[in-house]
């Protein structure tokens, strides 16, 4: 303090001149006499005690302190009154607040979008997002059927953002604000929701959340929700996608059932489960071919099961063994996680290529093959034992049901197929000659309508009848105006040829256009299609995507497929023949490349050896 001494007293020896001077002294018995007096100069602070009873000698400076300690006790005052009000009020409001990545916000949102009280709202948020999709707001002129609607993307009024609205449930009192907060270190935004309710009976509340999860799920009732995770490791809701019927997956015989019953047994025998101390987890391991199903066959699974599926991504960036186990502890009881390749997470990434150099894992410090590509960078930090701990260890979830797929089931290491981690596995093959009629019957019949296949059989036995009479079936079910050519069908390629454009101009053509209509064949008559079909197809050597594509091309033209597939049974087997010698040539020049680096360390190893017993000698 005494070093700051020196420049107090300037400061307030300048303080002081400046009142100094001349000071008027009035005399009550002269009327205009003036006297000019000189001030005497302020006696400068020697220390803290002095200054502080030179500062405390000015009038003003004692006027503001006592303002200062008033306007706080009048502050004191104000916020007890206030906040005891506050208080008593609040006392007679529940106030419930839902975050944007729980399940219950989606539940409140949907509620509120339902609400009529929207329609005389002065300030609402109109949204065509997925949330939207699950209510819609139909617009001035539209319906549920008009073909305008289902075109276009579905409406909803949603509250708008720090905006505060009030409704009624129940004749309580009820107010509703929507807030949106910046977060994390990229700046990703979060929405909140606060539902207050006037009222002291928690069950009110409750009754709001039934509420609220009965019409989230009658809006979900055909509908599969996708879940993914985001970078702050948080669930969020992507997308809902309509179930998949069981019988659009073609499989082996008892193939689905298999999977199927069994995981229906699991989520029925929680208790069974408890009783015996054992885990209530379930894991699946889905292998084999590219192409064969597996990840087809799952969304058709969680669909039958009423289950929301979250895709767990191995190969994520930034995953490591902390982030996997907190998002797998972040599950819900009652879902499907889904680890896609699951043994590309701990081979090279995302790079699925077979031609592409790998790294073995006894191979991690050997050095790098000279001339060779550097291999794929590694996205993901996640280890082996970090995903064994997460499938289950200590914190592992409960309730969930697993799904892994892989093309290469050898590749995976023991500990991860064990029972508790992967306890039932179940093979994808190449396609079969039962599969492949299968996909044929169901490409080329007409929709599940129970009167229209009644009538379908009684025409069938009518015609049997007749052929036996000496009649000839066309092949056709036509009538006026739906004659189709069986030999030439209609192609839009027509209309093209037709027009005045030079050959070269032309825009190649492949496949068939929607606009083509397609023959009406009777079940009978595309049962035997079929036959043929399968006749064509050899016996596990094409993968299910392939003949799922092939028959895209010939989406309305059954006859055209039959004829062509022998043709391109044979354009496959040359491409996969071309495809086989690519990757022996490409595992030849690896091997060369590698014996070469062999050849040349030993090089450099023996004139390092010659150099050592040079410098001996």
């Amino acid at each position: 303090m005494a070093a700051y001494m020196p420049l107090v007293q300037q400061l307030l020896s300048g303080f002081a001149t400046q009142l100094g001077g001349p000071a008027a002294n009035i005399s009550a018995s002269a009327t205009s006499a003036e006297a000019t007096a000189t001030a005497t100069p302020l006696t400068m602070p020697t220390d803290l005690s002095s200054l502080l009873t030179l500062l405390l000698s000015f009038s003003a400076l004692r006027d503001w302190m006592k303002l200062a300690v008033l306007g706080g006790m009048i502050e004191i005052c104000r916020r007890f009154v206030f906040g005891g009000y506050n208080k008593l009020i609040n006392s007679f409001f529940i106030t419930a607040c839902f975050e944007e990545q729980d399940m219950s916000y989606e539940w409140m949102m949907v509620w509120l979008s339902k609400q009529p009280s929207w329609s005389k709202a002065r300030d609402v948020q109109i949204s065509t997002n997925s949330l939207a999709n699950n209510v819609a707001i139909f617009l001035d002129g539209e319906d549920d059927t008009s073909e305008r609607f289902k075109s276009s993307r579905k409406l909803a009024y949603l509250p708008s953002l720090s905006t505060t609205y009030n409704l009624w449930y129940k004749g309580r009192w009820m107010t509703i604000t929507r807030v949106q907060n910046q977060t994390g270190w990229y700046g990703s935004k979060e929405q909140t929701l606060y539902v207050s309710i006037m009222t002291r009976d928690h069950r009110i509340l409750s009754s709001l959340l039934q509420e609220a999860r009965r019409d989230y799920l009658a809006a979900q009732v055909h509908k599969m929700c996708v879940y993914v995770s985001d970078t702050s490791n948080n669930w969020r809701h992507v997308a809902c996608r309509e179930k998949r019927s069981m019988d659009s997956i073609v499989l082996d015989p008892g193939v689905k059932n298999i999977l199927v019953d069994d995981a229906k047994d699991f989520l029925l025998s929680k208790e069974w489960y408890a009783e015996r101390g054992i885990p209530f987890r379930r894991g699946y391991l889905l292998y084999g071919a590219p192409g064969s199903g597996k990840t087809s066959f799952i969304h058709s699974v969680a669909g039958e099961l009423g289950l929301d599926v979250y895709i767990i991504s191995l190969s994520r960036i930034g995953l490591d063994d902390s982030a996997l186990g907190e998002l797998v502890n972040a599950l819900p009881e009652r879902c499907v996680a889904l680890m896609e390749d699951i043994d590309a997470a701990f081979t090279s990434g995302l790079n699925r290529d077979t031609t592409a150099p790998t790294v073995d894992s006894q191979d991690i410090n050997a050095k790098p093959v000279p001339g060779a590509p550097p291999p794929p960078p590694t996205m993901s930090r996640l280890s082996l034992s970090g995903l064994l701990n997460a499938l289950d260890g200590v914190g592992a979830q409960e309730g969930r049901i697993l799904f892994a797929t892989t093309n290469k089931y050898s590749a995976l290491d023991a500990a991860l197929c064990r029972p508790g981690r992967m306890d039932l596995h179940i093979e994808f093959k190449l396609a079969s000659k039962f599969q492949a009629r299968q996909l044929f019957s169901r490409f080329y019949l007409p929709a599940h309508n129970p009167d229209t296949m009644l009538a379908d059989d009684k025409e069938d036995a009518a015609e049997e009848e007749g052929s036996e009479k000496g009649s000839v079936d066309s092949g056709y079910n036509s009538t006026a105006g739906d004659e189709v050519d069986e030999k030439e069908p209609p192609s839009p390629v027509e209309s093209i040829a037709s027009t005045d454009v030079p050959e070269s101009e032309k825009p190649t053509y492949n496949g068939t256009s929607h606009q083509t209509r397609a023959p009406k064949l009777k079940r009978r008559q595309i049962a035997e299609l079929a036959v043929r079909f399968a006749e064509s197809i050899p016996e596990r050597e094409i993968s299910m995507a392939s003949l799922q594509g092939f028959l895209m091309s010939y989406k309305t033209r059954p006859f055209e497929a039959v004829a062509e597939a022998d043709a391109w049974v044979e354009k496959e087997r040359t491409e996969k023949a071309a495809k086989e010698r690519k990757e022996k040539e490409a595992e030849a020049e690896k091997a060369k490349a590698a014996a070469l680096a062999k050849e040349k360390a030993k090089e450099v190893a023996a004139e390092k050896e010659s150099d050592k017993q040079t410098a001996k000698t």
